[in-house]
């Protein structure tokens, strides 16, 4: 860690987190700043990111919202981080997901890595057969937004 530094982040993890980013593609933020555009100094959007996080000067820009329309003919806000913000993001849960996956309780499945509501779905079909009673609750909103 460089001296200085509040936070042990190294560069290397920002590039990283930038690769993971770019990879899932996506639009760009409140910011106006696409992948593209983000592209053309991401050494310099990355060392401005990392020097922020590492000293702990670093908050996120507000969301972008844009609505989606859903089966229904509703529609659902969905909110859309910078590329910045999502960088971040991704530094975070490279740090804290090792920490936590191996405690995490092994019928948990939302918004874990290598697991869906498909699996949820599976491991209740397959208990239905084993078990001699059935615990019934909403599971609806458990994996997404509602409706």
């Amino acid at each position: 860690m460089k001296e200085g530094k509040s936070f042990e982040i190294s560069q290397h993890q920002v590039l990283e987190a930038y690769k993971r980013v770019k990879a899932n593609k996506g639009a760009g933020g409140i910011d106006g700043m696409d992948l593209t555009e983000y592209e053309k100094d991401w050494k310099n959007n990355l060392y401005k990111l990392w020097n922020r996080m590492s000293s702990g000067s670093y908050f996120p820009a507000a969301v972008k919202g844009v609505e989606i329309p859903k089966k229904n003919g509703k529609k659902r806000l969905l909110g859309i981080p910078t590329i910045t913000d999502r960088v971040a993001q991704m530094v975070v849960r490279m740090n804290f997901e090792p920490l936590v996956e191996p405690i995490f309780c092994s019928d948990s499945y939302g918004y874990r890595p290598n697991r869906s509501a498909t699996d949820a779905i599976g491991v209740t079909r397959e208990r239905c057969w084993k078990m001699a009673w059935v615990i019934e609750f909403d599971i609806k909103g458990l994996f997404g937004a509602p409706g």
